[in-house]
């Protein structure tokens, strides 16, 4: 990615922490509607091992970071910059945030768009992350089609496996459930699954066979293998969230995970900073994401608009005055920079 990070005692309109489909999406209206944005991605995409992205109209199957790069270039051509960047702090300061990286480099800007999405904790068992995003799976949406009619099996690892072999009874007949460490399904949850075809197999999972470099089977503590060609796994999802901590921003409990919470439009609960995607949603898909940045990417442009205007309003009523006088100048910076 391209270094254009402004950094000293300039300050952007907004950075947008994250460049997955959500900050890309963010910046790209944000850039559009003339603002001063910077995108800072640490190149981690959570999507990375996947062969394509599924359910996106218009763009159905394709790689992801074709996807993230055809993003980059469209923000990039509006004039918004594009950073390569931990983050790992963010303050306030007299004028808005300052935001740190692991670098030591340092960033200033009137409003944050948290874009950072979550990581997938998965359970410790050898061969789950090295498959992560190939035979080992966690969305019926985003992968169902690709292991269609194929042998799944569902590793249960929290509240939400029962529901998952469920559903994943729609793309196959063949599904088996594994209890690995917790006990089996009872009462109405082994009805359900039982009147659906999903066999129930307990005893720990220990491990995953392969055949070359396909899923061939799952290995149980007793030596048994149970044949199978993917395995689904329902992950414990956290918001990447640490680095706004010293705001006074934290994660909330949710059944798959932790998250950060916000109004509608992604308005957190502290002023000047929104969220978009996963950081706050732990199950919208490529496409919600997306459109969850576009949308609070209006809703804060609108907050720097409405305090835009009450800037130029003082500046209106009192234009001689030493403060207004400032206020007109950094305005008159800000429409330079855009070209106005």
């Amino acid at each position: 990615m391209t270094e254009e990070l402004r950094t000293g005692q300039d300050r952007y309109d907004v950075v947008v922490v994250g460049g997955g489909a959500a900050g890309l999406n963010g910046a790209l209206l944000l850039a559009r509607a003339r603002r001063s944005v910077v995108v800072i991605d640490a190149g981690a995409p959570r999507n990375a091992p996947a062969e394509g992205v599924h359910g996106l109209l218009g763009r159905e199957g394709v790689p992801p970071a074709e996807l993230l790069e055809r993003g980059r270039a469209e923000v990039r051509g509006y004039g918004g910059h594009l950073a390569t960047g931990e983050v790992v702090e963010a303050s306030r300061d007299a004028g808005g945030f300052e935001v740190a990286l692991a670098d030591g480099r340092a960033v200033r800007a009137r409003r944050l768009l948290v874009t950072t999405g979550l990581v997938d904790v998965l359970p410790d068992v050898p061969g789950l992350r090295e498959r992560w995003g190939r035979d080992v799976l966690h969305c019926p949406y985003c992968h169902g089609w690709e292991v269609r009619d194929q042998a799944i099996g569902v590793l249960a690892a929290g509240p939400m496996a029962v529901h998952q072999a469920l559903l994943l009874r729609q793309w196959s007949a063949d599904v088996v459930f594994f209890s690995h460490t917790g006990p089996a399904p009872s009462g109405p949850e082994a009805e359900q699954l039982a009147a659906r075809g999903v066999r129930i197999v307990a005893g720990e999972v220990t491990g995953l066979e392969l055949t070359g470099d396909r899923l061939s089977g799952v290995r149980l503590a007793d030596g048994t293998v149970v044949a199978r060609d993917a395995v689904a796994v329902a992950p414990r999802m956290v918001a990447r969230a640490g680095f706004l901590r010293a705001l006074g921003l934290r994660t909330a409990e949710h059944p798959m995970g932790e998250y950060v919470p916000s109004d509608a439009g992604g308005h957190t609960d502290v002023p000047g900073i929104w969220v978009a995607g996963n950081v706050t949603d732990l199950a919208a898909q490529v496409g919600a994401a997306a459109a969850a940045g576009a949308a609070a990417a209006a809703q804060l442009n609108a907050d720097l608009v409405a305090e835009d205007t009450r800037r130029a309003v003082a500046a209106h009523r009192n234009p001689f005055s030493a403060a207004s006088e400032a206020r007109v100048s950094r305005l008159v910076t800000t429409h330079r920079r855009h070209g106005l």
